[in-house]
């Protein structure tokens, strides 16, 4: 199976170093995908919007022969959201990183924007449960390889229009199991619905926090394999 990981904000393709290779001992070929515009200054970036993060994955989809997993990483997960709704037939499953399906219209988050583009805010920023499994030597180690995203990105609209419901999904929660998630979602009434509508959805308790690529990275390999079967 041909799986594309997409990284959340201000991460990379490298970001899943240390996930990729159980995945390919399994015998999938797998595709990192660094998205358009990262870490460039506003003058080469202030154009590039959520479309072009997902008409990335797209065109990468259209590069390969076949049915493909999507695996998403919090911002990631509005990425390969629009990617499944703009080829359904193609999308074996998504498979979300601590992140939800986007409802229609919504953006990822407002961050602050500086000279044009939004910059890691620092592990610091986030809530201690996003971050508490983050060892100082790991937060030592990432934070460095982190990139500004285009100004746009993160509250770019999201527009989907496809038929996405019927691609399964796989929700890979960092604290929450499938009550939880699903109480949490009352609060945020269209993402409710956008999640009651997918046909067959699946919600697994990764038992990490924010960033389980860092943290966790050979729970989060099986439990990707584990979707990734169930597709096949």
């Amino acid at each position: 199976m041909d799986i594309i990981l997409v990284p959340g904000l201000w991460l990379d393709a490298s970001s899943w170093d240390e996930v990729t290779p159980a995945l390919t001992a399994a015998g999938h070929r797998v595709h990192p995908l660094s998205m358009p515009g990262l870490g460039a200054p506003a003058t080469a970036s202030g154009g590039i919007g959520m479309a072009d993060w997902v008409g990335a994955v797209v065109e990468r989809i259209d590069e390969l022969t076949g049915r493909v997993v999507l695996v998403g990483h919090s911002g990631g997960g509005n990425v390969v959201w629009g990617a499944a709704d703009a080829r359904p037939d193609r999308v074996a499953r998504v498979v979300f990183v601590d992140s939800a399906p986007p409802a229609p219209g919504f953006g990822i988050s407002e961050f602050d924007v500086v000279d044009g583009v939004v910059p890691f805010p620092g592990w610091g920023f986030f809530p201690d449960d996003d971050v508490s499994d983050l060892t100082p030597e790991t937060r030592q180690r990432t934070a460095p390889k982190t990139q500004s995203v285009p100004g746009r990105v993160p509250t770019d609209p999201i527009s989907l229009s496809g038929d996405r419901h019927r691609v399964p999904t796989t929700m890979l929660m960092g604290s929450m199991d499938r009550s939880a998630f699903e109480a949490e979602l009352e609060n945020w009434p269209p993402f409710a619905d956008e999640y009651r509508a997918i046909e067959d959805a699946t919600v697994v308790r990764i038992g990490s926090g924010h960033w389980p690529q860092f943290s966790v990275p050979d729970r989060l390999a099986q439990l990707i394999l584990d979707a990734v079967a169930e597709s096949s």
